[in-house]
């Protein structure tokens, strides 16, 4: 048997198997992503909601955000969302070391939410989803001259403007109520996983809008105010 009519026998018969063994999660895939049969209509309307407890942040610490967000209701199960912020920061460190940090840009994120409610047409909703986030922000950071300890010369140090990004994931679980008429509180807790992140020449940034405190915001969440639409 030549190459040639070896390879073009085995392709064939690797492709088949692959097939088969996909068949069983193809299966699943169309299950999970399978619509509830009834007469409810694909398009449900929409949802605009607003997190209070960012913004309560922002007003009580030297950190937090304003977000709002757009969140599509397909047949009250799956529900497309994308999420806009804008986080700042302003922090003075008195105590160790008078280095200030300020940083104030725009963050986005996009996702999709599942219902996870076995009677998914109510009022009510428990949902489980994901987000992609991405923000782009400039730090500055300084502190006020110090003396050198040997030279006994004024010493400043201070970053400007200094360019950083960061991607990263966040796995979401919450719940919405209704209140009365359109109007829904609920909250979300959130996992968050970095997947690129540039610090530029400063080594670690202390806030990233959107995201939070950079070593202790792995956990995070939202409490919103939900208008149905």
């Amino acid at each position: 048997m030549t190459i040639r009519e070896y390879i073009s026998t085995y392709i064939p018969r690797t492709t088949i198997s692959l097939l088969l063994l996909l068949l069983p999660v193809s299966a699943g895939a169309q299950k999970l992503f399978k619509l509830e049969k009834d007469s409810i209509p694909l398009m449900r309307g929409f949802q605009v909601s607003f997190d209070l407890f960012g913004a309560g942040q922002m007003m009580l610490s030297d950190y937090g955000q304003y977000e709002a967000a757009l969140r599509l209701n397909l047949h009250d199960q799956w529900f497309p969302i994308v999420e806009v912020g804008y986080g700042k920061a302003s922090r003075e460190d008195d105590v160790v070391t008078n280095i200030t940090y300020k940083t104030q840009a725009p963050y986005f994120r996009a996702g999709v939410d599942f219902n996870l409610l076995k009677k998914k047409h109510q009022s009510n909703r428990l949902f489980a989803g994901f987000r992609y986030a991405y923000t782009s922000y400039k730090v500055d950071i300084w502190r006020p001259d110090f003396e050198d300890p040997y030279w006994k010369t004024k010493t400043f140090f201070g970053v400007s403007g200094e360019q950083c990004s960061q991607h990263w994931l966040e796995a979401v679980v919450g719940i919405d109520a209704k209140v009365f008429g359109p109007f829904h509180l609920g909250w979300s807790v959130r996992y968050k996983q970095r997947l690129k992140h540039d610090e530029g020449l400063i080594g670690k940034t202390w806030y990233v809008p959107g995201y939070g405190i950079w070593d202790s915001s792995e956990l995070g969440g939202t409490f919103n105010f939900i208008i149905d639409i």
